[in-house]
């Protein structure tokens, strides 16, 4: 196997997004994180009552799902230290261990449910993802390629990683179909009374001036990302295309027909277009200089996002999807969770490369 794939430099990136993916899942898990108290159960209880006593098939493919990138993502990182096998039980024990853990903690919140079927299919999960990083070492061809690529577009160093792994984690809290691109929770009485004949809302500048922030803040770490920042509109739209992309299709399967381009609306429309112009002015500054204006923009984000735009909860779009499970309100505060901790992450990832 080429040196390449078990170098300690190739493994970094594997380790953040590991970790993050891990904390989603400990937030899933355990949110709302509150009314804890002992309701006198014991955990072997739980791990010897009948299989199909909690069961549904929306359950079982959601833990199955949930914990796949886990066990993907865990034996790619154990793979640059140890074997074949070693990696595969390790990739294994670690998701058990998790998901045993999660479910123990769910013992004591009177709003989750502990159930040995979730503890078998995530386990599921996690073997699944772990054969799959398995099979993934195996394609020399491709990931050399894809090697070649992220050498030829990205910086390197332990700071870059991060940048890349802050980068998947917003990706990740934007696919949220009640999120307006690059918004935040802006749930208007239409979408909450769809069928009702409510005003029209009046245009908010205050919520365009939000997009625009997170546009720049996104652009800003491309910025520090890419070898080259003439090719950061390229960059910037294949990104947004992805998320968009994505968006649309959760949108399709999880919103009403009514809500399905709820997240397409003129504020964001025109916070985009004016975040890409001036985007494409400070491209060509210095680095202090774009990283000065990073940090301003993030704080300037921070300030209209928390004390100017009435953000409401993650339960304020409930009322537009189709499906009914708690799993979505754990998905809206997810997103809504990710919105609010990226511009910390991102104020400590640009002091970090202030002098790269």
């Amino acid at each position: 196997m080429p040196e390449f794939f078990f170098s300690e430099s190739r493994a970094r990136l594997r380790i953040w997004l590991t970790l993050v993916y891990t904390l989603f899942i400990v937030y899933a898990s355990l949110s709302p994180f509150t009314g804890w108290r002992d309701q006198g159960l014991h955990f072997t209880e739980v791990i010897r009552q009948p299989l199909l006593l909690t069961y549904t098939a929306f359950d079982v493919i959601l833990n199955l799902l949930a914990y796949l990138p886990l066990g993907l993502l865990l034996g790619l990182a154990l793979r640059v230290r140890l074997g074949a096998l070693p990696s595969l039980l390790g990739a294994c024990a670690l998701g058990i261990v998790l998901s045993a853990g999660m479910e123990f903690l769910q013992m004591y919140l009177p709003m989750r449910t502990s159930s040995n079927l979730d503890v078998l299919t995530n386990a599921s999960g996690t073997l699944a993802g772990a054969l799959l990083a398995l099979s993934i070492t195996r394609w020399t061809r491709w990931y050399d390629r894809l090697t070649r690529w992220r050498d030829h577009t990205f910086l390197h160093g332990t700071k870059m990683d991060f940048g890349l792994a802050l980068l998947a984690l917003w990706m990740f809290g934007q696919i949220n179909p009640s999120l307006p691109m690059l918004g935040n929770v802006f749930i208007s009485e239409v979408a909450r009374q769809p069928f009702a004949a409510v005003a029209s809302a009046p245009f908010n500048g205050w919520e365009s001036a939000a997009v625009l922030l997170n546009l720049l803040m996104l652009g800003t770490l491309l910025l520090t990302l890419l070898r080259n920042p003439a090719t950061v509109i390229n960059a910037l739209l294949l990104v947004l295309t992805s998320v968009a992309l994505v968006k649309f299709i959760t949108a399709a399967v999880l919103l009403k027909s009514s809500a399905m381009l709820l997240w397409v609306n003129s504020e964001a429309m025109l916070g985009i277009l004016l975040g890409s112009v001036l985007l494409l002015a400070i491209r060509g500054l210095p680095h202090s200089r774009i990283i000065l204006l990073g940090v301003v923009q993030t704080l300037g984000y921070i300030v209209i996002a928390h004390f100017v735009l009435d953000s409401h909860t993650p339960a304020a779009a409930m009322s537009i999807y189709h499906w009914h499970y708690g799993h979505l309100l754990n998905y809206n505060g997810l997103a809504q969770t990710i919105t609010l901790v990226f511009p910390a992450l991102l104020l400590l990832h640009l002091w970090r490369v202030r002098n790269v």
